[in-house]
């Protein structure tokens, strides 16, 4: 009963954790004159990506690197099946082409990237430093790109003000906001580890199983509030972006900072199986991302199918179905 109370526990302190430390962390930024949209593009995105980042790196350190690497994957995989068909059922997406071109060569290219990374049986150091150097890039380009659309800059102001509603702009009260939101996931990254390490064992799956998807789905919850209520108040736009952001943001910055701090052995399972499931994932929204397609209630309910297939595969257990196949 403890372990479950642990997960639990150890999801919603992450989750208010990651809201507080952003909120307390915008009035600080915006004391200090940085701009709404560099705000937006920083501190706000990286507030949806904290709980991947700090319980892969609290899994990495205790030692759990499947629940690490599993996390990561699976992560994505839910992002994009999960996340994504549920925003879509709430609005259809037509997504703008020309706006989201870099980050489809980015997206794709990050993802071939961290799979040959990882199909090299270890996220080592040199992976990470070179992960995080991309993610630079990234950022880079998109701040120019960002600087000169006066419609982007909007969108993140009203993202601003949105999440400011209900806070003092005090800052010694904001820095304390930001410590407790920072300390918050440390302590709830260190109950989901524990009570996740202890589930695994007591029902006898392996770690990188519990990371593909429980801990996938958990640590999702911010981009999956932050995706439906976009696509719900009518910027189904805003709803895929948080999508690949999130993505690039869990191969480039989480891989690479936990590849850094400690390098990962990549189990033999995400090898042979989910690194291609997340490939496959990324595949199917490339069309969508291309304006090719629109992305209906039908696509999205076929995501959802693929998603819960692919659950049942991991509790099925994928080595006795590649055993079958």
């Amino acid at each position: 009963m403890v372990m479950y109370l642990q997960v639990v526990g150890g999801f919603v302190i992450l989750v208010v954790a990651a809201e507080v430390m952003v909120r307390g962390a915008v009035i600080l930024a915006e004391k200090i004159g940085v701009s709404p949209m560099v705000i937006g593009m920083t501190v706000v995105a990286f507030g949806t990506s904290a709980p991947e980042l700090m319980v892969s790196l609290q899994a990495a350190l205790s030692g759990s690197t499947g629940l690490a690497i599993g996390n990561i994957v699976g992560s994505n995989i839910a992002n994009v099946w999960l996340i994504l068909g549920a925003s879509c059922l709430v609005t259809p997406i037509l997504a703008k082409p020309d706006a989201l071109k870099r980050d489809v060569i980015l997206l794709l290219g990050g993802s071939l990237l961290f799979t040959g990374f990882c199909l090299q049986g270890v996220l080592a150091t040199l992976a990470g430093v070179v992960l995080l150097a991309v993610f630079g890039t990234f950022l880079a380009i998109s701040y120019f790109r960002e600087k000169s659309d006066p419609e982007l800059q909007k969108e993140h102001l009203e993202e601003l003000e949105e999440l400011e509603k209900g806070m003092p702009k005090n800052v010694p009260l904001a820095a304390v906001a930001t410590v407790l939101g920072i300390v918050g996931l440390a302590f709830g990254a260190d109950m989901l580890v524990a009570g996740g390490s202890e589930i695994a064992r007591s029902f006898g799956v392996s770690e990188e199983v519990i990371g593909l998807t429980l801990f996938a789905f958990g640590t999702s919850l911010p981009e999956l509030a932050a995706s439906v209520v976009a696509a719900y108040r009518g910027h189904p736009d805003v709803a895929i972006g948080n999508v690949v952001g999130s993505n690039i943001f869990n191969m480039m910055l989480v891989g690479g900072i936990v590849a850094i701090v400690k390098p990962i052995p990549v189990p033999d399972q995400v090898l042979n199986f989910d690194i291609w499931v997340m490939l496959a994932a990324t595949v199917m929204l490339l069309p969508v991302l291309l304006g090719w397609m629109k992305l209906d209630r039908k696509y999205a309910f076929l995501f959802f199918l693929i998603y819960i297939g692919y659950v049942g595969v991991q509790a099925y257990g994928v080595e006795r179905l590649l055993a079958s196949i």
